[in-house]
């Protein structure tokens, strides 16, 4: 039987190409999104990958989703936290609302989504986490403090909890996308792409989300056993740690 991989914020941008990818190494996928019903069901429609609405946010309908997931697919094997927003601003403009809902969305959302399928992974001595971070949780970036703040919690959420799963046979790890040419980075004007953001990535192009799903499929597969506790930059070389 096909192991089954639950993807946040799976429909589109990276968390798209991810769902695919998984798919097409033979993965049963589940891909939840948080709001865009029109996006989501076009997805379903191109990929067969059925998609689950709520918001990750929120503890509670992170659990009744998870339980819906695994009641119509099967237990989660492979989690990929994924789903992630920006609310930005310099920070002596930035609003309490903006802090939270980044925070709430890109970091405590780790805890609601992997708590839940935790005892399982550890019950059936396999598991695979896989966590989304960014560049800007590595290095910072001016105007992102909660984006670059909820990004570095991530990985410290990786390493600790790759401590807890070794034994029980569960992988923890982290990806950090430098630029990848996504909806939201193709929608800055391609001037300031061309002088501002492309000097500073060596290889001299924006990254593919495709080249991010390569990385998580390698990262849920049995090849990776070995390798927990750990971060992945994917970014061109304009971050070199």
């Amino acid at each position: 039987m096909a192991r089954v991989a639950l993807v946040t914020g799976g429909t589109r941008g990276i968390g798209e190409a991810i769902s695919k990818a998984l798919k097409a190494a033979g993965y049963t996928v589940a891909a939840n999104y948080a709001g865009n019903d029109e996006a989501a069901s076009a997805f379903t429609s191109a990929t067969g990958i059925k998609t689950y609405k709520w918001d990750v946010s929120d503890f509670d309908a992170c659990a009744a989703g998870i339980a819906k997931v695994e009641a119509e697919v099967g237990p989660v094997d492979v989690l990929v936290n994924n789903a992630g927003i920006t609310r930005d601003g310099m920070f002596h403009r930035m609003t309490k609302d903006q802090w939270y809902a980044v925070i709430n969305t890109n970091l405590n959302s780790l805890f609601n989504m992997t708590r839940p399928v935790w005892e399982g992974m550890r019950t059936r001595k396999w598991g695979r986490v896989i966590c989304i971070s960014s560049i800007n949780g590595q290095k910072g970036q001016m105007g992102q403090a909660n984006y670059s703040a909820a990004k570095a919690g991530d990985i410290g959420f990786v390493k600790a909890l790759a401590q807890e799963g070794a034994r029980a046979g569960i992988t923890v790890n982290a990806i950090c996308p430098g630029y990848i040419a996504t909806e939201m980075v193709k929608a800055i004007d391609p001037a300031v792409v061309e002088k501002n953001i492309l000097p500073g990535i060596p290889v001299g192009r924006l990254g593919e989300p495709e080249e991010i799903a390569r990385a998580v499929v390698f990262l849920a597969s049995e090849d990776a056993g070995f390798i927990t506790g750990s971060t992945l930059s994917i970014n061109g070389g304009q971050y070199m740690v």
